[in-house]
């Protein structure tokens, strides 16, 4: 039988760059100044590092097909494993609305910039574009996976690195800067809890190491690279996002930030501030051309995934049959539907919030919460496997036995639970209109988010099962 070849250092780094750096957060992080660098930095060791750790030992010893739904199944059980495959699900379907009106005011920035302050035209670009993808999707991994690869790498490491470069460049050139960049200014200056909730944005653009820690396998002795490869990967993530984000900080006044439109136009402010200083404004839309195709890659690159967890959860009988459905390329077409339905209701909050800046916050902080919700089930399930199946041979393990173990683990609950907490907390220097109405569909999106997927399983029957050989057509397809 023929091996697969093995995997380099180099490779491994590129996926976990290409699955984590994001522009999105950028403007986020740009309201803390030059703090933001001890937020990365915390967020990293407590939940970045661990999250990847974790990852990595569940991937080598469970690699078959159904990621953390595995992994969770067989610390927990199937119910458990349900409703963490289900949040995953979810809080991806509440983060394409945020991803796209990013987009949406990028776009706009070239063709009418108050357009980015009108609800319906984020509501109209958001539905057209992700109902497109949808559309793309349909037609197979061996299409949409090609796209979203290369609009990954161009629209997203390319103007991330030109930022960072453009950054540098103005730094040191001596121009005025908006932000305090003395060493005692790195500590962040903390007056209540609202300021802190910018930073579950922070470390949700962290979030996705597992994605990639399904190849640990595939490197050559694991035990060795795969640490290297994290650690260079820490680094050039760690970098590259505080580098860009403090670009932006430097040249877009704090107050512009907090206003209607501050954290969804923000970027593409400063690239303008930049390049119009340069004498380089021709390079304009070419940059919004990149961050377009940047952000339409990672949609692309995150749709399917979620969607096959769910599907992977139907052989042991969680979804109705009417969900379990595929097209001739082996696509979940029932699920990548519901999803696009379920994504349309939710953007219509675009109508209800006082502002852009406001939606985008309430869904990026709903999307954080329950994302980070889920981790704290794939810490406790990867304590639980080293008591329950210690015999299961791992390619990677965590060094220093149970001990090390329990200190990665408990680090991540720990910076888990605190981003669900913080992030029910309103902001401090964001208009958000009703508090009843943002603290309600938090909670609202929340429990509901854990409650559905237990309503389903309660009522769940026998014939939802999957037979042996429609699995074996789902999970062993090409595609």
């Amino acid at each position: 039988m023929k091996h697969k070849p093995l995997m380099s250092v180099l490779t491994l780094v590129m996926i976990n760059v290409i699955a984590i750096d994001s522009l999105r957060n950028i403007s986020m992080g740009a309201n803390y100044g030059f703090s933001v660098v001890f937020y990365y930095l915390v967020c990293a060791l407590m939940f970045f590092i661990p999250s990847a750790l974790v990852s990595a030992e569940l991937a080598t010893g469970w690699p078959q097909t159904g990621g953390i739904y595995v992994w969770v199944r067989e610390a927990f059980g199937v119910p458990t494993a349900f409703v963490v495959v289900w949040i995953q699900w979810i809080y991806n379907i509440c983060w394409y609305p945020t991803i796209l009106s990013f987009m949406a005011g990028v776009l706009a920035y070239i063709i009418s910039p108050e357009l980015a302050n009108n609800a319906w035209y984020m509501l109209t670009v958001v539905l057209a574009t992700y109902w497109l993808l949808t559309l793309i999707t349909l037609r197979g991994m061996h299409v949409s996976g090609a796209i979203s690869m290369v609009a990954a790498i161009i629209g997203v490491l390319i103007p991330l690195g030109f930022i960072a470069i453009l950054g540098g460049v103005w730094l040191f050139s001596g121009k005025p800067i908006q932000i305090d960049m003395s060493v005692k200014s790195i500590l962040p200056q903390i007056s209540k809890p609202g300021d802190l909730v910018l930073l579950t944005m922070v470390m949700y653009g962290l979030v996705g190491m597992e994605m990639s820690a399904t190849h640990a396998q595939e490197v050559k002795d694991p035990q060795r690279n795969y640490p290297r490869a994290l650690c260079y990967s820490t680094i050039i993530i760690f970098v590259s996002l505080v580098l860009s984000t403090l670009a932006v900080a430097m040249v877009v006044p704090a107050k512009e930030l907090h206003s209607g439109v501050g954290l969804v136009t923000a970027l593409i402010e400063a690239f303008t501030l930049f390049l119009t200083a340069f004498h380089l404004s021709w390079l304009m839309p070419i940059v919004v051309i990149l961050i377009v195709v940047g952000t339409v890659g990672s949609v692309g690159a995150w749709m399917i995934g979620p969607t096959r967890g769910v599907l992977v959860a139907a052989q042991d009988g969680c979804i109705p049959p009417f969900l379990q459905k595929v097209n001739s390329n082996q696509m979940p077409v029932a699920i990548l539907i519901m999803q696009a339905i379920i994504c349309s209701v939710i953007s219509l909050v675009f109508l209800v919030m006082p502002s852009v800046n406001s939606s985008f916050l309430i869904l990026s902080d709903l999307t954080s919460q329950l994302a980070l919700s889920g981790y704290i089930f794939i810490f406790a399930a990867a304590i639980r496997l080293r008591y329950k199946r210690p015999e299961v041979q791992r390619a990677y393990k965590i060094p220093f036995g149970n001990v090390g173990m329990w200190v990665v683990c408990v680090a991540g609950i720990i910076a888990s639970i605190f981003i669900v907490l913080i992030g029910f907390v309103p902001p401090s220097n964001i208009a958000i209109g009703s508090l009843k109405f943002y603290e309600g569909f938090l909670i609202v999106g929340f429990v509901g988010g854990y409650l559905i997927p237990l309503v389903i399983y309660k009522l769940r029957k026998r014939s939802w099962r999957i037979k042996e050989r429609e699995r074996n057509l789902l999970f062993n397809n090409p595609n």
